[in-house]
C-alpha cells in the first residue's frame, strides 16, 4: 500500500510539472499539499493545489529595485549615502606608537599654558597672604583701636583674598578637564559628610567669638572689652570665614576641582590672622581671657587644618583603591 502511495505522488507531481512548463508561467507556483486522514480509512490522500497570487504578507516588499540596478529602503527612515567629503576624516592608528604620539602632542599644546600657572598661582598666594602678614610692620598699618585701624585690618585681609581668588582661578584651569567645561568632580561627587564637616567646622568657628563678645557685653567675662577693641581682633577673621563659607557652597555648586583645596587655603591664612591678633592684643591692653580665647581658637584651627589635610589625603587615595 506504501509503494502504490509513494507511485501515485510522483506521477501526480509529473503531470503537474510538465502542465507548469507548457503554459509558460512568469512566476514558479507553489505546491500545497494537504493531508487528511480518518479514523477509518487507512489510505493517505493527497490534493494538489495551485496558488498564482501573493500572500498577504508578501504582497508589499520593503524594498523595491531601481533602474540602476540598486535598491533603496521605502518608508519614513531613508538611509542616505554619507558623503565622505563633508565628514571630518577619522583618524586610523596602526600601531602604539600612534597613539602615544596623538596623546604627547595634545600635551604639548597645553603645557604652555598650564606650567606658568603652576608657578605664577603659589607666588601669587604667596606674595598676598605671608608676606603682608609676617614681613610688614604693623605699626605702619594699625592706626589703633578704632574704625580705621579696623579698616586697615581688613585691607589686607582683602588683598589676600584677592590673590586666593586668582589661585583658585588657576587651578581651577588646571584641574578641570578639556571636555567637560561646566562641571567636575575629583573621582565622585562631593561627599555629604565632607560638606557637613567642613559647614559645622566653619559655625562653629562662628559662633565662638560671638559667645565672647555676648559674654562681655553682659559682664559675665571681666574685664570688659570695648567694642572697637574686639572689632580689631576678631572682625576681619569672621569676615574672611564668612567668605570662605560662601567659596565653598559656589565651589560645591560648580563642582570645581578645586572644592578639596579652598578650605585648605583660607584655613592657612586664617592660623596667620589669629596669630596676627595675639600680637595686636598686647597693643591695646586686651584682657587675659581674650588671648586665651585668641590661642584656644589657633589650636581649634590647626587642628581643623590636620583633619582637611588627612581628608584630602583620603580622597585623592580613593581612586586609587577602587582600581586596585
Amino acid at each position: 500500500m506504501a509503494c502504490l502511495t509513494c507511485s501515485q505522488l510522483n506521477i501526480s507531481n509529473a503531470i503537474l510539472k510538465t502542465q507548469l512548463h507548457q503554459s509558460g508561467l512568469p512566476k514558479a507556483p507553489r505546491l500545497l499539499l494537504y493531508r487528511s486522514t480518518s479514523s477509518r480509512l487507512s489510505r493517505v490522500k493527497f490534493s494538489p493545489l495551485l496558488c498564482m497570487n501573493n500572500i498577504s504578507w508578501e504582497a508589499s516588499l520593503p524594498y523595491s529595485s531601481t533602474e540602476n540596478g540598486g535598491s533603496i529602503i521605502k518608508g519614513n527612515r531613508v538611509v542616505e549615502p554619507i558623503d565622505s567629503e563633508e565628514t571630518p576624516e577619522i583618524p586610523i592608528f596602526h600601531s602604539e606608537q600612534d597613539v602615544v604620539e596623538v596623546k604627547s602632542s595634545s600635551f604639548l599644546m597645553q603645557l604652555p599654558l598650564k606650567w606658568p600657572m603652576w608657578l605664577l598661582g603659589p607666588s601669587i598666594l604667596l606674595a598676598t597672604g605671608v608676606v603682608p602678614t609676617l614681613w610688614l610692620p604693623l605699626s605702619s598699618v594699625f592706626l589703633g583701636p578704632n574704625i580705621a585701624g579696623v579698616l586697615s585690618l581688613i585691607g589686607l585681609d582683602c588683598i589676600f583674598n584677592m590673590g586666593a581668588m586668582l589661585f583658585l582661578l588657576m587651578a581651577d584651569a588646571c584641574g578641570r578637564p578639556k571636555e567637560s567645561s561646566t562641571s567636575c568632580a575629583v573621582g565622585s561627587q562631593i561627599p555629604l559628610r565632607y560638606k557637613l564637616w567642613n559647614m559645622g567646622a566653619s559655625v562653629l568657628g562662628f559662633l565662638v567669638p560671638l559667645v565672647l563678645l555676648f559674654a562681655s557685653c553682659k559682664s559675665t567675662l571681666q574685664p570688659h572689652l570695648p567694642f572697637n577693641s574686639f572689632m580689631v581682633l576678631l572682625g576681619p577673621y569672621l569676615l574672611l570665614l564668612s567668605i570662605q563659607m560662601l567659596t565653598e557652597m559656589l565651589t560645591w555648586h560648580w563642582r570645581s576641582p578645586v572644592w578639596l583645596v579652598a578650605p585648605v587655603v583660607y584655613e592657612g591664612y586664617r592660623v596667620l590672622q589669629l596669630m596676627r591678633g595675639i600680637s595686636l592684643a598686647g597693643e591695646i591692653s586686651a584682657p587675659a581671657w581674650m588671648v586665651e580665647s585668641l590661642r584656644g581658637l589657633v589650636t581649634w584651627w590647626i587642628l581643623i587644618l590636620g583633619i582637611q589635610l588627612m581628608r584630602v589625603a583620603w580622597l585623592a587615595g580613593l581612586p586609587y583603591r577602587s582600581k586596585s
